[in-house]
Formats: structure tokens, C-alpha cells, sequence
């Protein structure tokens, strides 16, 4: 086989090593796509978690309010009693 014919051979590649190729291929985007489904169930899964710990945190400040509220109420009711039991 000349030069010629042999560098004409590589550059298209042998029905198998197409097929090879094909086949890494395919079987590399198989393994993306499965990475993918993987990360999207995670992505929903922390969207999901940061939604509810956003819910819990606003529950959370909601209460520390009330009960601020009710510390601030005691604290003038106590501070009214001691002015009347001086007065």
C-alpha cells in the first residue's frame, strides 16, 4: 500500500474503529445523562429542603415576636406594680 492510500485509510478509520468509537460514545452520554437525572433529583431535593427551612425560619421569627412581645408586656405590668407599691 503506498503512503498515499494508507494516510487516506486513517483519516476515515476502519468500520470497527468507528463503531468503537461510536459505541464510547454512545455509551459516555448514557453515563451524562444519568449524572444528569442524579443532579436534578438533588437540585429539587435542596430547592425542596431550602423551602421548608425558609417556612421553619419565618415560624420560628414569628414566635420569637410574640414572645418578645409578652417579656416587653410583663416587664411593664412589673414596672407598674413597683410604681403603685411605692406611690
Amino acid at each position: 500500500m503506498s503512503d498515499q492510500t494508507t494516510q487516506a485509510t486513517d483519516g476515515i478509520g476502519s468500520p470497527d474503529k468507528t463503531a468503537g468509537e461510536l459505541e464510547r460514545i454512545a455509551k459516555h452520554l448514557d453515563e451524562l445523562k444519568s449524572r444528569l437525572e442524579s443532579l436534578e433529583q438533588e437540585n429539587k431535593l435542596l430547592h425542596d429542603r431550602q423551602e421548608a427551612l425558609v417556612a421553619e425560619r419565618a415560624s420560628l421569627v414569628e414566635r420569637n415576636e410574640e414572645a418578645r412581645s409578652r417579656v416587653e408586656g410583663m416587664i411593664e405590668r412589673l414596672k407598674a406594680l413597683e410604681l403603685a407599691g411605692i406611690g
